[in-house]
């Protein structure tokens, strides 16, 4: 897998891309875009619009029924063992519902990616306590448990960028927090567009406002609004 941070845009691809579950309605029906290296672009829709599925594309966790989906020249589809992983190493995923392990802390949690991608428990601290305090955290010596709602929000977000991917993408990141917390979230996202990472962010976009972005695609039923 080629290092996506030195490729050329775009850096992501749909081309016509459809995704089923089961006897569902498809999620997505022929959905074609772009995104290039660096840009901010958020996906708005209802839930069911097919936001999260998108997402879960990309990071290779998802495989279509049709079309392609290309992650930095690579047809997701095609890749196989180390490949795959590591595609997925160069992508930070912040997910809405955090998944943050409670019998362990916050500093251990945001170690994970780092251990897993080979790095000693040593050095896996040392970038995760850097991650913590590039969100506005402390120590992380806390249990998930220990600490707020936004805290747990932040560490997520910490665990996602400790491995310092250029691709970041981003479920529902202000879902059940106050406007204030929502904002610091969007401005720490923005900063890091703003340094070169390409975030790709689902929102449904009522309730805050939102950085100046690249791009803003609304998903209506699986289908690009025009």
């Amino acid at each position: 897998m080629t290092d996506p941070a030195a490729l050329p845009s775009p850096l992501i691809e749909f081309d016509r891309v459809r995704k089923q579950f089961g006897g569902t309605p498809p999620a997505l029906c022929d959905l074609s875009f772009t995104v290039a290296k660096g840009q901010f672009v958020v996906l708005t829709g209802a839930n069911g619009a097919g936001k999260s599925t998108v997402l879960w594309l990309i990071a290779g966790l998802l495989a279509p029924d049709g079309g392609r989906v290309v992650i930095a020249g690579e047809e997701t589809t095609r890749l196989r063992g180390a490949a795959l992983i590591a595609l997925r190493r160069a992508i930070g995923v912040m997910p809405q519902d955090q998944r943050l392990l409670a019998d362990r802390s916050v500093l251990e949690n945001v170690m994970l990616p780092a251990l897993a991608a080979g790095l000693s428990r040593r050095a896996a601290a040392e970038r995760a306590s850097a991650a913590l305090q590039r969100v506005g955290l402390g120590d992380g010596l806390a249990t998930p448990m220990q600490i707020s709602a936004a805290a747990r929000q932040r560490a997520a977000l910490a665990r996602a960028i400790v491995n310092r991917p250029p691709l970041l993408l981003v479920d529902e990141p202000t879902a059940f927090l106050d406007a204030a917390t929502a904002a610091d979230i969007l401005k720490r996202l923005d900063e890091f567009a703003q340094a070169g990472v390409t975030v790709v962010m689902a929102s449904h976009g009522e309730r805050v406002s939102l950085p100046p972005v690249s791009r803003r695609l609304r998903l209506v039923e699986g289908r690009l609004e025009e």
